[in-house]
């Protein structure tokens, strides 16, 4: 039904726009008694297969929802009824920052895809905590954390730990994203050194706390086979607790939609089908650097359940979804679990 009616019409409007309107009629709906009760009970599968067990935590099932499509935390409870193990919200900042100019979020039907140069936009650090301490649900939720446009990167690391510190006690863990291609100079704090004192900046304040929280490191795609190297390298140094792969990637490669509406659309971040073979192949190349028990969480192109259980044979222990639910809607949460709690 979402496939045939409901995507269609929602596709005949701009998809910023159509997001928002979607946002605020889902925080009407699930303000009526019984509500969020009844998309549980339709959208959710329950399956002891389905229960992870990964750095301290318990996942009730291995798909989450990828940051970017609640960055304010507005929607905890309502996203959580349709069925996620764990929700990631972000990117935030530590203070609001509009992000790119408008139009920056568009999509590609031909080949399931999004692109988007959004920018960070986000209300700050401070309005996301409101929305948190006001959640009902016990859904795990990630906090991904980033810095300021106006931050310059020798100070990025006064912007993340500020950001540490006001969601620490809401958060269940958090992500480090230096890998969005929309915020300019971002993707150089992936490099080596600048990449490492980062890292080493959150993780000494992370010891300071009494129950310290998972720190895992979001990286892009488009990283060489050495930069990767780089990567394992640090991740074992720092002894960060996990890593996300990937983010949206920079690439234009092998898409059916036409290089002049291509060209037209510029920059931005590719997400969604085109990217789903070099996320696989990142995450395959992790775990054969990483070992069988480093913690990894699998995003980019899972637009089909065989899609996902790609990324967990390819090493990955949670996957999220983020243009896939877009896509496929409501279901796709419940229709991925049930082919892992039946295959896997």
């Amino acid at each position: 039904m979402y496939r045939f009616f409901v995507r269609p019409l929602l596709f005949l409007f701009p998809p910023e726009f159509i997001h928002h309107v979607t946002f605020n009629l889902l925080r009407v709906v699930g303000k009526f008694p019984g509500a969020l009760s009844l998309f549980h009970r339709v959208f959710t599968l329950q399956n002891p297969k389905l229960g992870r067990r990964l750095f301290g935590l318990t996942f009730p099932n291995p798909v989450g929802l990828a940051a970017g499509f609640d960055k304010n935390a507005l929607l905890i409870d309502e996203l959580s009824a349709f069925g996620f193990g764990f929700i990631e919200i972000g990117t935030l900042t530590p203070r609001p920052q509009p992000g790119n100019d408008k139009p920056r979020l568009f999509r590609l039907p031909a080949d399931q895809a999004l692109i988007n140069r959004m920018g960070f936009n986000n209300d700050g650090v401070e309005e996301a905590v409101k929305h948190l301490r006001n959640r009902k649900s016990n859904v795990l939720v990630g906090g991904n954390i980033g810095k300021n446009k106006v931050t310059p990167n020798e100070k990025a690391f006064e912007d993340y730990t500020e950001c540490f510190e006001s969601l620490f006690p809401y958060v269940d863990y958090f992500v480090v994203n230096v890998s969005s291609p929309n915020t300019p100079n971002l993707r150089e704090l992936q490099e080596k050194e600048p990449l490492k004192r980062l890292l080493n900046s959150v993780k000494a304040l992370n010891q300071t706390k009494g129950n310290p929280k998972p720190i895992l490191l979001k990286i892009a795609p488009d990283l060489s086979e050495s930069q990767l190297h780089d990567v394992v390298e640090i991740l074992l140094e720092t002894k960060t607790d996990g890593v996300i792969a990937t983010n949206t990637t920079i690439s234009r490669e092998g898409l059916i939609t036409d290089a002049q509406t291509i060209s037209a659309i510029g920059l931005g971040g590719l997400s969604g089908k085109p990217l789903r073979n070099r996320a696989t192949a990142v995450i395959s190349f992790l775990r054969k650097e990483l070992g069988k028990d480093y913690p990894i969480i699998g995003v980019g192109g899972i637009m089909t359940p065989e899609d996902a259980i790609e990324k967990i044979q390819a090493g990955a222990d949670l996957i999220q979804i983020y243009t896939g639910f877009i896509y496929e809607g409501p279901g796709f949460v419940k229709r991925i679990n049930k082919a892992i709690a039946s295959r896997l």
